[in-house]
């Protein structure tokens, strides 16, 4: 397939995707790329700019536009990771986020199954297996059927993130689309915990052919807790000795002020025109691949 018939494909996708929120009275907004710090998270490296920092996600933004009373808001724009890069990996990628209030990661998961369904059919792309019903798999269930060790054991071993690369993404989403729940609390920073089991966290990420392409959670609103759980990730990321970053206080005085029951996601553009489409290297839904 020629690059123009590539971005064609991309372009539809983009519009259909926007059509989906319009249609639900969510208003689009755009938020700031470069940040004085970027939301702290455990194994994600942002960018340095000039006395700043590329985004990783706009997350913390949308976030203070929900403590300011927005209730329905999305978000389709550039993000940048430092160190990722290979056939399903881009420094710079574009991601989809949404939010909304008065919801929780439960509504989202619906949202995101209704928002693959319509994709599929406004495109006309794999239709029979985006009307699915999600497979739900606990973490800890998709470990003891596809990994060679336990999920108490990898993390135990400090090894999670390989053996979820390497052993049980491989096995996800291969006859429809898998929603992985039940996440360790630690490994959640943004998100609620679970009322009646406060070591999981209120999260879930969904694969499709093998690639993850969603992270949702139910919005962590406590500013107190959010204010230690990025206490918690600077340190772990001292003891790593990776950079660490400064915590948000502007994020975090929007909390103190009050923010609403609310869920969210983000979702990998990219990623999402590759598995619709057809495409195994990402490089071929970008106008332009490592060239530039």
């Amino acid at each position: 397939m020629s690059r123009l018939n590539s971005l064609k494909q991309r372009s539809d996708l983009l519009q259909a995707l926007r059509r989906f929120f319009w249609q639900r009275d969510f208003i689009e907004v755009e938020t700031p790329i470069r940040l004085l710090t970027p939301a702290l998270e455990d194994y994600i490296d942002a960018i340095p700019a000039n006395g700043k920092f590329l985004r990783t996600s706009p997350e913390l933004h949308m976030k203070r536009l929900l403590c300011e009373g927005a209730e329905k808001i999305f978000q389709i724009g550039a993000c940048f990771r430092e160190h990722e890069h290979g056939e399903r990996h881009r420094e710079e990628f574009t991601m989809l986020e949404w939010y909304e209030a008065h919801c929780d990661y439960r509504k989202i998961a619906d949202d995101l199954q209704a928002l693959f369904k319509f994709c599929s059919k406004e495109l006309a792309c794999r239709e029979d297996y985006f009307s699915q019903t999600f497979e739900v798999l606990s973490l800890e269930d998709a470990f003891g059927s596809y990994a060679k060790i336990s999920l108490d054991e990898s993390i135990a071993q400090n090894n999670f993130e390989e053996i979820l690369c390497f052993e049980v993404e491989p096995h996800l989403g291969k006859e429809r689309p898998t929603l992985i729940n039940d996440y360790p609390a630690s490994m959640a920073a943004l998100s609620r915990k679970k009322p009646n089991a406060p070591h999981l966290a209120e999260r879930f990420e969904v694969y499709v052919d093998g690639l993850e392409l969603a992270n949702a959670y139910s919005e962590l609103t406590d500013a107190q807790e959010q204010r230690q759980r990025f206490v918690e990730c600077q340190d772990l990321r001292t003891s790593q000795k990776r950079i660490t970053y400064d915590l948000d206080e502007n994020f975090l005085q929007a909390l103190e002020k009050g923010m609403p029951e609310a869920g969210g996601i983000a979702l990998g553009v990219d990623r999402l025109a590759m598995v619709l489409f057809g495409h195994k290297d990402i490089s071929s839904v970008l106008a332009f691949g490592d060239e530039q």
